[in-house]
């Protein structure tokens, strides 16, 4: 069986796929990845199916071994490219030069034992496999598909404004609530990681202090006492206890997760409706 060991590992490094669905009523989290369309592109780059389990790599940097020939595609904040390894042979995963998560995906996916239906390390509530630690050996599972689309890493820029909804609860904070968080611009902080971002800007002043526990989805904008927003991730609890004052796009969400702090932020409400 081929498996690549890990000679070194960020302390943020795991191993994540398309998460745990339909449990969130169970309070388990969805976790994956992050940034799903880098997942998806970078398995079509090696011939796995889209969601097939990846690395998932904060600000890139750590180094892999190969005990057999095999194929590797990396994207993400990363120049996405397809790189083969021979047997024995060494590789640095690139610094995310373009955001924040570098992902890297192994031709038949990194095999390892499933939790509750996926291979994702949930961060928040520690299932899955741990994050990877030197000296970790990963086997990699049969390749259902020996074609590599290349083709598939290729994709257009993030825009410059992020597309969101009003959220849930405009009616007990108050509509103009949404207007001034359209009008403001905001800065990502080190206060980032798979859960959440928190943002930076002038502070918002609901007209209520706090709501029941709800549940929430990936992009939901909450609004805590500090009057500066959090957008939750991937990786967000199943339910919120503040305020959630606009939901961002799921398409443009991957786009906000790979934002570094100081990284400056404009949203807009989105054209589309939610639901039709």
């Amino acid at each position: 069986m081929t498996a690549l060991r890990v000679l070194r590992a960020g302390p943020r490094t795991t191993l994540q796929d398309g998460g745990r669905d339909l449990l969130a009523h169970l309070g388990v989290p969805r976790a994956g990845a992050v940034d799903r369309p880098a997942m998806r592109r970078v398995n079509a780059a090696v011939g796995n199916p889209a969601t097939a389990t990846v690395l998932e790599s904060t600000l890139g940097g750590d180094e892999l071994e190969a005990d057999a020939d095999t194929v590797v595609g990396i994207g993400g904040a990363a120049v996405e490219q397809v790189v083969r390894l021979r047997k024995s042979e060494r590789m640095r995963i690139p610094r995310a030069d373009g955001g924040v998560y570098v992902y890297v995906a192994v031709a038949g996916g990194f095999d390892v034992a499933a939790v509750l239906g996926s291979r994702s390390r949930d961060t928040l509530s520690g299932l899955g496999p741990p994050a990877l630690q030197p000296g970790d050996v990963l086997p990699v599972g049969a390749l259902s598909d020996p074609r590599h689309d290349i083709a598939a890493m290729h994709h257009g820029p993030a825009g410059d404004h992020v597309p969101v909804y009003p959220g849930p609860h405009l009616d007990r904070v108050g509509r103009r609530l949404f207007t001034e968080f359209l009008s403001a611009q905001w800065a990502v902080t080190p206060a980032a990681d798979r859960v959440a971002i928190r943002l930076t800007g002038p502070r918002l002043r609901p007209e209520v202090d706090g709501i029941d526990s709800e549940g929430v989805v990936p992009g939901a904008v909450q609004l805590p006492p500090d009057g500066q927003p959090v957008v939750f991730l991937a990786n967000h609890p199943a339910t919120g206890g503040y305020p959630l004052i606009a939901v961002v796009a799921f398409a443009a969400l991957p786009a906000v997760a790979q934002r570094r702090p100081g990284a400056r932020l404009r949203f807009v409400e989105a054209a589309q409706p939610l639901y039709r």
